[in-house]
């Protein structure tokens, strides 16, 4: 007797590499929700949305980071042999980006730029090789309005977001570079902030071991001093002042930001840090980072600074330029830990329950008078026992249920209460949700 011989392909394991994941409806709902939220914010500041490629040519990209930054990029030859990565952060393409439109821009030019980017560096909590940025950036003005701005855009897009406490440490790179010069080490400017940037991780020791291999000892405990905060932000900035030679228009800026502040009753949530340097080139005047007061530990969620000649690798006239990023994945792990979300699997307030399923047009369009009026609805589609549709829209976090009684009445339950309304018409239903979810 003849036997059909199956052969079976083998199956591929389904899994995704280190540092990437998928996003589950819960979670990518709360990540949706959350960008919704700081995008209102951006766009009450009149900012405009802008998108650029995910992979640029790699000279493009490593014009001015190199570093640490040329280690943790993604790049390869493509079929055509060019040299290309994929972007490490939403700034420097935004950079070539306002250089190759800058005829077509309206300066001073405002944008924000929502979406992922990709570093091959060690994965923690809050920190993958996949991860999305929210940026926000005016170029075109060297203006201290320009970077209270911003500030002031970081305290309330985090607010939007649901974060809780936060304090926005804030410095100004052009003063740091002028305390080098007094120290004789500005020609090592690049390798002092980079160790300067790791302090908060690594600590004050391991800073000055590391700072003593690329100076005297002399010069690294003065550096050491220096990004020490010295009391309060006018005594923290008198001690820089002093230490970087005396007064100059760095010292000003800062000066004029704390008066921006105190215009605006919001002082209490900026601190002037002397540690704060961002490892990254680019920066040249003032720089800022955010922490959670409640979650210090998972580091900065909002980072930024002012970058006058990033423009200038693509363009003969560099623009000035200020920004900042909100760390999406970074904010919301802070978040979940804090447990300052509440999840769900579905966008639904209400879902309509199957009782007949020939009725399912029917509850299609009871559905649809929800919908028109704002209140997102789900229609269950199989005649199920009501206790099994009840608890389906409960582990998905819908709170109300619809029941056809007929002749054009409904019922409503609330399922959290375990309770049912009287019999109402559709327009009533709708009214009453209205009411209490809207």
């Amino acid at each position: 007797m003849d036997r059909a011989i199956e052969t079976m392909t083998p199956l591929i394991e389904p899994r995704v590499l280190k540092g990437f994941r998928d996003f589950l409806p819960a979670a990518e709902i709360e990540r949706r929700s959350l960008i919704e939220r700081v995008e209102s914010v951006f766009r009450a500041f009149g900012f405009a949305p802008i998108d650029t490629p995910a992979l640029e040519y790699t000279e493009v990209l490593l014009g001015k980071a190199g570093g640490e930054t040329e280690k943790q990029i993604y790049r390869f030859t493509d079929n055509g042999g060019r040299d290309v990565a994929l972007r490490f952060d939403l700034t420097v393409p935004f950079a070539r980006f306002a250089a190759e439109h800058r005829a077509v821009l309206q300066l001073p030019f405002k944008r924000y730029h929502i979406a992922k980017v990709w570093r091959g560096e060690n994965t923690q909590r809050g920190r993958y090789r996949e991860f999305t940025q929210c940026d926000f950036d005016c170029i075109g003005s060297d203006s201290a309005a320009a970077d209270f701005e911003i500030l002031s855009m970081m305290k309330e897009a985090l607010a939007a977001a649901g974060a809780p406490a936060i304090t926005i440490r804030l410095n100004h790179r052009g003063l740091f570079n002028r305390f080098l010069q007094t120290i004789d080490a500005a020609g090592k400017s690049i390798e002092i902030l980079r160790v300067v940037d790791k302090l908060a991780k690594i600590g004050k020791d391991d800073v000055l071991r590391l700072l003593s291999g690329v100076l005297d000892d002399k010069q690294a405990r003065k550096i050491i001093d220096y990004v020490e905060t010295k009391g309060s932000w006018d005594e923290t900035l008198d001690a820089m002042t002093a230490a970087a030679g005396g007064d100059n228009p760095d010292s000003e800026r800062l000066k004029t930001l704390r008066d921006f502040m105190i215009d605006n009753e919001i002082q209490d949530t900026f601190k002037i840090d002397p540690s704060i340097t961002r490892g990254l080139d680019y920066y040249t005047g003032v720089v800022f980072e955010t922490t959670l007061d409640d979650m210090p530990s998972i580091g900065s969620v909002c980072s930024g600074g002012r970058y006058d000649k990033l423009t200038g690798l693509y363009s003969k006239d560099a623009l000035s330029g200020v920004g900042s990023s909100i760390g999406l994945d970074r904010l919301l792990a802070a978040l979940e830990a804090l447990e300052k979300i509440k999840k769900r699997e579905t966008y639904a307030d209400l879902f309509v329950v199957c009782i007949d399923e020939t009725r399912g047009g029917v509850y299609q369009r009871i559905a649809g008078k929800f919908r028109e009026a704002g209140v997102s609805c789900e229609v269950f589609f199989e005649a199920k026992k009501q206790s099994a549709q009840f608890a389906w829209a409960e582990n998905k976090g819908i709170r109300w249920a619809l029941i056809d009684a007929g002749d054009g009445r409904v019922i409503l339950r609330d399922l959290a209460a375990r309770r049912n309304s009287a019999e109402l018409s559709v327009s009533d239903a709708v009214l009453f949700l209205k009411k209490n979810i809207l």
